[in-house]
């Protein structure tokens, strides 16, 4: 049965942090839901799922900012335009001001640090482990990097 009450975004970078989102598709059939990540040239097939698409960013290019800034703005689009209740995230770059936007808007906030990330942090999961409801990681190691994140066990 489809939870129609619930509207969870499923946001996630391009490559294996979108990879490790789609694991959760059971979820996303449960709720309503839609699903962010980067555009980029290779085709991203989440049917029968609404996908939005961000800007691609790399911290270590000069035009890092910039490309923030126009997905901060395009993240105030998607949520204003779908309003959900929860937004759970696999990272990285690109989905840091959804997931803070979700904060603003009093939403809740579920992080999943990165299946690679063994025993030392990512930046996003750094930041993000302040303002995230749950936190995640996928390794019983990463509790010491993340005192209060909860191993459930791994996506993949």
């Amino acid at each position: 049965m489809k939870d129609r009450k619930t509207k969870v975004c499923f946001a996630a970078s391009s490559g294996g942090h979108l990879e490790e989102l789609l694991m959760m598709r059971p979820l996303t059939e449960r709720y309503d839901s839609f699903i962010v990540t980067e555009k980029t040239a290779y085709e991203t097939n989440v049917d029968p799922i609404k996908c939005y698409y961000l800007r691609q960013v790399n911290r270590l290019e000069i035009a890092c900012a910039r490309k923030l800034v126009m997905n901060a703005f395009r993240s105030l689009k998607i949520f204003l335009v779908e309003r959900p209740d929860l937004v759970i995230c696999t990272g990285v770059l690109a989905t840091i001001p959804l997931c803070l936007l979700c904060k603003v808007f009093g939403k809740k906030l579920v992080y999943i640090e990165s299946f690679a990330k063994v025993k030392s942090p990512t930046r996003t999961g750094k930041l993000l482990y302040h303002f995230a409801d749950r936190f995640y990681v996928q390794w019983p190691e990463m509790q010491e990097c993340y005192p209060n994140a909860l191993y459930v066990g791994r996506i993949y």
